[in-house]
């Protein structure tokens, strides 16, 4: 489908900058998220310390906050490292995970919300209408709310109201800048039985913006490239266990990719 997005050019460009990407994240993720930072061509860091955050996130070409795993000294680092960020302009990618599901993750989200400048926000159906007010379905970490057609105009509306890009997953992602929208039609139902693949969209975002891709771009491209790559690789795995290396490799050879086959719209 055409559009006025570059993916694989914009994909390239994350490998020519090669920009330091600052984890705060989910212990249960860490591992393969900085395997896909190394493979989108990006260098990784996690440094969830307090005492060193701020100052890693001032070195950094963007700073990823996922709450996955969250703890109260956790928030805190995070608060304090993405304010560091946002002195330095350096763009901040939230990944909401939970949010809706218990009272301390929800309050987390909007503190981060409030405290920060975040670029983009990269959650579910549920988690993002969560933060946007409404009750998204969330059970644990996971969206029961698998469409969020019914929540766009409060999705765009939240967008413009906070100046955020809100990157919504799911069968279908969309991505809005409250004006501007992205819909991506690519990706593979084992994406969704291998722990971390959704964490890992959102290091597909914050390495695109670490290397100075505007927020809607990053977000949109970002999520397109990854879909890709997972599609291309499920279509040729046996299951989940041989999925894995193969989505590395895959995210790790975009021009190997189909790029025929990206299923991306955009518009206003």
């Amino acid at each position: 489908m055409s559009t006025s997005l570059n993916t694989a050019s914009l994909a390239a460009r994350v490998r020519e900058a090669r920009p330091l990407v600052h984890h705060i994240t989910n212990d249960v993720v860490t591992n393969f998220t900085a395997n896909v930072t190394l493979a989108l061509g990006a260098s990784p860091v996690m440094a969830p310390c307090i005492a060193e955050s701020p100052e890693m996130a001032r070195m950094a070409g963007a700073l990823l906050l996922n709450i996955g795993t969250l703890n109260p000294g956790l928030l805190e680092s995070m608060i304090a490292a993405g304010k560091a960020a946002g002195k330095a302009g350096i763009p901040v990618i939230f990944d909401p995970v939970g949010v809706g599901a218990t009272g301390i993750r929800s309050a987390a989200g909007l503190e981060i919300m409030e405290e920060l400048a975040v670029a983009v926000v990269k959650g579910n159906p549920g988690e993002v209408l969560s933060l946007a007010g409404a009750r998204g379905a969330v059970r644990g970490v996971d969206s029961v709310e698998t469409s969020f057609s019914r929540g766009r105009e409060l999705i765009m509306e939240y967008a413009r109201k906070t100046g955020a890009v809100m990157a919504v997953t799911g069968p279908e992602d969309f991505v809005t800048d409250g004006r501007r929208w992205a819909r991506c039609g690519n990706g593979h139902p084992m994406m969704t039985m291998v722990t971390g693949t959704g964490c890992g969209a959102t290091t597909a975002v914050a390495c695109l913006a670490g290397a100075g891709i505007p927020p809607f771009e990053a977000a949109a491209a970002g999520l397109a490239f990854y879909a890709l790559a997972g599609q291309h690789a499920g279509e040729r795995a046996a299951g989940p266990g041989s999925f894995v290396p193969l989505f590395i490799d895959a995210l790790a050879d975009p021009d190997g990719l189909p790029w025929d086959r990206l299923i991306l719209e955009t518009g206003e």
